[in-house]
């Protein structure tokens, strides 16, 4: 038996081979949150379970079956690994004054968990973004939304995906087709299937989200929430799918989409593609005007979405989207014990110069540390010996780009401005 101690399953590593592409993701995403005037808010992993039991809702499958939920073995509180982002936002909205006469667009990002099968684009760690909006109750930031994310997929060179739209409504208008919806799906209750059976009267809309391919019939021709929207839900949804026909966004009304989180009314969206096999939802959302009230504050309208960053990054896999990778500027080559004091000095000031430096560190042949010089991308290797040291010089050659192979001895004193001036194109 083995005394290696491994990760746990569903909880993933990133290794530096894979870590560039994150770091690429999440720079473009701070770039493109930053043009929407959005701030960052940062939240605890951990918070009480009973606000998730309240705020996603307590017959969702999250709440029912995925959370890691325990209690505290000092004060008995039940808590839970926050299994989404939302409801934490609200929490910390209320509970630092943040809504009071006044709107606010935030954003966060981190890990979440649900204890769920892992597979392919859903694990049990997962890292997400989240963007939520406060105190608008009109359809513009709606769109907006929507169109942030149609931004967001240029921005990373993505393509074939696309858009589902639907209106759940008011709260008034889903109860009275709950009921029209149980009682159609009472004439199926032999052919529903275990899944379908037990969400029939707690959360019937999740019924008609089957992916079950005996159920599809049943589901499309079950009433559509569509036919009991009021005139206030009817006119909110004409003028989205209006502001989205302006601006150029393409969509699909799909009456079945319902997301599986009990706070959206309303707007509701998903942005899928067909690339991710199964898994091909990387960006959902909606409105959830009851939520703040709801946690124990004052209403106040409100509409968010988050993404998981597996998915997008398995989608710029797929597609094979060039990310750039960051290498350093120099790398620097020494040998000899006084060369080996000057190059770690040498580094320093270059550093303080703005340049990216790699200091080789272990000791080493002029030849084995090339060979890492070559295999790190810098743009230019430093070299430092002992008759460098001798006369206060180094000697430059090109690894990448314009010059490849040349090679020019510059004095130390000189040697951040001539870098400097190279890198400038002067």
């Amino acid at each position: 038996m083995s005394n290696q101690i491994q990760g746990i399953r569903g909880m993933n590593d990133v290794l530096p081979d894979v870590s560039p592409v994150w770091l690429h993701f999440e720079q473009v995403a701070r770039d493109w949150l930053a043009a929407y005037g959005y701030k960052n808010i940062r939240m605890p992993i951990v918070e009480s379970t009973h606000l998730f039991v309240r705020g996603v809702g307590e017959h969702t499958d999250i709440v029912e079956k995925e959370m890691y939920s325990f209690e505290d073995k000092l004060n008995g509180d039940k808590l839970t690994l926050r299994p989404e982002g939302t409801a934490g936002c609200v929490r910390a909205c209320i509970e630092h004054g943040l809504l009071y006469n006044q709107t606010q667009k935030l954003w966060y990002s981190g890990t979440m968990y649900r204890h769920e099968r892992p597979q392919k684009g859903r694990q049990r760690e997962f890292n997400q973004i989240g963007v939520e909006a406060f105190g608008m109750a009109t359809p513009d930031i709606d769109a907006e939304m929507i169109l942030m994310l149609a931004d967001l997929w240029q921005r990373l060179g993505l393509s074939n995906v696309r858009l589902e739209i639907n209106s759940l409504g008011d709260k008034e208008e889903r109860t009275q087709h709950r009921e029209a919806l149980i009682a159609y799906l009472e004439k199926f209750i032999d052919v529903l299937d275990e899944d379908g059976k037990r969400r029939l009267y707690s959360n019937p809309l999740r019924v008609l989200d089957t992916k079950n391919p005996a159920l599809q019939e049943m589901a499309e021709n079950a009433p559509k929430l569509s036919d009991f929207l009021g005139e206030a839900s009817s006119q909110h949804f004409e003028a989205l799918k209006a502001l989205l026909d302006a601006a150029g966004i393409a969509y699909k009304e799909n009456p079945r989409l319902v997301r599986g989180l009990d706070y959206y009314n309303r707007t509701v969206f998903e942005w899928v593609t067909s690339d991710l096999g199964s898994q091909g939802t990387i960006a959902g959302g909606g409105r959830y005007d009851g939520l703040v009230e709801m946690l124990g504050g004052k209403p106040c309208p409100a509409v968010g979405f988050g993404m998981g960053l597996e998915r997008i990054l398995l989608l710029i896999e797929a597609q094979a989207v060039p990310v750039p990778r960051a290498a350093p500027d120099v790398y620097l080559v020494h040998l000899g014990d006084a060369a080996a004091t000057m190059a770690f000095v040498t580094a320093q000031q270059l550093r303080a110069k703005g340049l990216k430096v790699v200091l080789h560190c272990g000791g080493g042949s002029f030849k084995s540390q090339f060979k890492k010089a070559d295999a790190s991308q810098a743009r230019f290797a430093v070299v430092i010996g002992e008759a460098e040291a001798e006369t206060l010089s180094a000697n430059v050659k090109t690894l990448n780009g314009e010059g490849v192979g040349e090679q020019q001895k510059v004095a130390l004193a000189e040697l951040a401005t001539y870098l400097s001036n190279i890198q400038e194109g002067k």
